[in-house]
């Protein structure tokens, strides 16, 4: 029986676009961002600054639209640009009914929930992420889980959680911000129904650009009230600009947030690096980086949190030391008291050795 061949990273490649100066392992809290994402930046700040014609950098938005719908796998006719993960929380819980239910793993990153809460009138049911799918119901409304919990790296059931949600006539939130960019996001976002991720993580894109997919079916799409729609919603945008939009875009484009364009210029660029080295090497490289911590852990007796299939590593009890090894070069974060590395495509082994001695 043949096995197909683990897809290798083009190091060549990642030593020409990323030049980090530290040990960094906290692409968890924000991904470096590549040399060709940064120039494509300063080009546009400085056509800015000089007055030329910003009208090539509302076409970064829509090459990185498209870019971000060929990784997710979906059409782009499905995909919206804006600025955070919270707006699209928003979007979503105004669109539920009064008494809704909506089902949340315990610990869940605040944006990807704290909008169905603020809704008195709203359901908000809680339980550990692995009992979410067989916690689904007749009621429920609305599941909402990241991908990979920011806190400890722990990956949802997404194909179990799909299933249940179907069974029950509740649909399927995911929040993707901790796993695009290694995940294998093709698998699973055409079948949500709700996607929305921040790309400054793991896509190293800079902050300020977010991807938000809609659903495919017709009824869903129209359940979805564009209540944050400015001028950027319209058909044809530039005839929206003033009173109220007339016609709404017949894609998901009518969810839109005006874009911070620079951001945009920058993630046009770093998503077809992300696309030039394959979601399925970075995942690979990753992950592999991720298991040599965890065997060098358990050498020195040392237990994280188990997180099988994630490049986030949480270590109970270690958190404290953070500011220790910052001043040793080695970048990492404390979250919740854990200390949390997060391994990437411009990770090594030696990073991966130089933490495991200093933690030693």
């Amino acid at each position: 029986m043949e096995t197909s061949a683990v897809p290798q990273l083009d190091a060549g490649l990642v030593r020409a676009e990323y030049t980090p100066a530290t040990t960094y392992l906290n692409t968890a809290s924000s991904g470096l961002l590549p040399a060709r994402a940064t120039a494509a930046m300063r080009d546009a700040i400085t056509v800015m600054a000089e007055g030329g014609s910003i009208d090539d950098l509302f076409t970064d938005v829509e090459d990185a639209r498209a870019a971000f719908a060929r990784l997710a796998g979906v059409p782009v006719e499905r995909v919206a640009t804006g600025n955070s993960v919270a707006v699209y929380t928003g979007l979503i819980a105004a669109s539920l009914p009064d008494g809704a239910e909506v089902l949340t793993a315990e610990g869940e990153f605040s944006s990807t929930i704290n909008p169905f809460h603020v809704r008195p009138d709203l359901k908000v049911r809680t339980v550990p992420l692995e009992a979410l799918a067989e916690s689904v119901r007749p009621g429920t409304a609305l599941v909402a889980v990241s991908a990979a919990q920011s806190a400890d790296g722990r990956v949802a059931d997404v194909r179990a959680l799909r299933e249940a949600t179907r069974a029950h006539g509740a649909r399927l939130y995911v929040d993707a911000s901790q796993a695009a960019g290694w995940y294998p996001l093709t698998e699973h976002a055409p079948h949500a129904d709700y996607v929305t991720s921040v790309a400054f993580k793991w896509l190293t894109c800079p902050r300020g650009a977010t991807f938000f997919i809609g659903p495919a079916d017709p009824e869903g799409f129209a359940a979805l009230r564009p209540v944050f729609g400015g001028w950027v919603a319209g058909e044809r945008p530039w005839d929206s600009c003033y009173g109220p939009v007339t016609e709404l875009a017949f894609s998901a484009r009518r969810f839109d947030e005006t874009p911070g364009l620079v951001s945009y210029t920058g993630a046009r660029r770093s998503l077809e690096l992300i696309e030039e080295l394959g979601p399925d090497a970075v995942c690979a490289h990753d992950l592999a980086l991720a298991e040599r911590f965890r065997a060098g852990l358990a050498e020195r007796g040392l237990a994280p949190i188990p997180a099988p299939g994630s490049p986030i590593v949480s270590v109970p009890g270690l958190g404290a030391r953070q500011p220790e090894l910052r001043t040793k070069g080695i970048e990492v974060s404390n979250r919740a008291g854990n200390l949390r590395a997060s391994f990437h495509l411009y990770n090594t082994q030696d990073d991966v050795d130089r933490l495991l001695h200093a933690l030693a």
